[in-house]
């Protein structure tokens, strides 16, 4: 078991080129708490409570966080996004140089699927005395700039969903988080970390290298109370991993990448139907409709096609919808949508 989890450990960090990773978190919205929690404890440079997250990242993400840290007396201030673009940029950030925060949260891609400028952005926080927290789609990392590279220093703590790594989803789950950190902030991160040794006798040997949860340590010293160890999750993504190997991992990038933007063509070639932002996007898209998207994706549903997520309740865009396509989608299963939404639309 702990040969298992250092070797996830290892294939994490060696994904997001970050040098520590912690063995797993509850998910990706409370790893993202975690986070936030753990820069305030590591920006020795500031004294804020608050933190700078963007309106595009996932709202699920959002408001998780927010119920996590919100009587911990941390406040996240909202940076809109680009109503062309669909992406977060320095000039919104601007209204806030000079003032005191912990971090800046980026997300990679964001809730819109669209690539973020993450150079910028981070360069921007660093020089502002910001940490970088980034929040990373794992399968994307195999085909993008990965978070330890953004900018001239990195981000400086790393968070996602490790679902995508060839976990199921069965009922609502199972997910698990992961953590990825620079070294220097290594005894902030909640968790625990599995190291690799030698006994008295040279034989390699694995052990509990780091021990931060509330399992182990008085539960006023843990670092955290919520960073429960998802094992069996866990393990799945680094069997999974393994076996793709790096060269497979980045094909599933691709072509998940390839099958989202033959889907966004496809759906554009009917009369009505546009992209929402002009931002390059990984294997998200959003698209605006002739007709309410509620509306849409119900009879989308009745036809046993399972058409996207509507952004209405959560942006206001009432037309909108986030679509969405992976490896496992074949061309039959994109002409599928196609027909059925001209239908649908007719």
């Amino acid at each position: 078991t702990l040969q298992v989890i250092y070797e996830f450990q290892t294939l994490m960090t060696r994904l997001t080129a970050m040098d520590v990773s912690n063995a797993s978190v509850y998910d990706g919205a409370s790893g993202l708490a975690e986070a936030v929690l753990m820069s305030l404890r590591a920006n020795r440079k500031s004294k804020s409570r608050k933190v700078l997250v963007p309106a595009a990242l996932n709202p699920r993400y959002t408001s998780a966080t927010q119920a996590i840290v919100e009587n911990q007396d941390v406040a996240l201030e909202t940076v809109p996004f680009c109503q062309e673009k669909g992406q977060t940029l320095v000039d919104a950030l601007k209204p806030h140089e000079g003032e005191d925060f912990a971090a800046l949260v980026i997300s990679q891609p964001n809730y819109f699927g669209s690539l973020e400028e993450v150079d910028a952005l981070t360069d921007w926080a660093h020089a502002n005395g910001m940490l970088v927290i980034a929040v990373v789609n794992p399968t994307a990392m195999a085909l993008i700039t990965p978070p330890g590279e953004w900018g001239a220093e990195g981000a400086d703590i790393v968070v996602g969903e490790g679902q995508p790594l060839g976990v199921p989803l069965s009922s609502g789950g199972p997910y698990f988080g992961f953590m990825c950190c620079k070294q220097k902030y290594v005894r902030q991160m909640p968790g625990r970390i599995i190291g690799r040794t030698v006994d008295m006798e040279g034989k390699q040997g694995f052990t509990l290298t780091l021990q931060a949860r509330e399992q182990h340590i008085r539960r006023s010293k843990a670092t955290s109370n919520i960073c429960t160890n998802q094992g069996l999750a866990m393990t799945a993504a680094t069997i999974y991993t393994s076996l793709l190997g790096p060269d497979g991992l980045t094909n599933v990038a691709a072509h998940s990448h390839a099958n989202t933007q033959a889907l966004a063509d496809k759906l554009t070639a009917i009369d009505g139907v546009e992209r929402a932002f002009t931002a390059p996007t990984f294997h998200e898209v959003v698209l605006t409709l002739p007709k309410p998207a509620d509306q849409v994706l119900a009879a989308l549903a009745e036809k046993d096609v399972l058409g996207g997520v509507s952004l209405a309740n959560d942006y206001g865009m009432a037309n909108a919808i986030l679509v969405n396509a992976t490896e496992v989608h074949s061309e039959q299963d994109l002409q599928l949508f196609e027909q059925a939404l001209k239908e649908v639309l007719a």
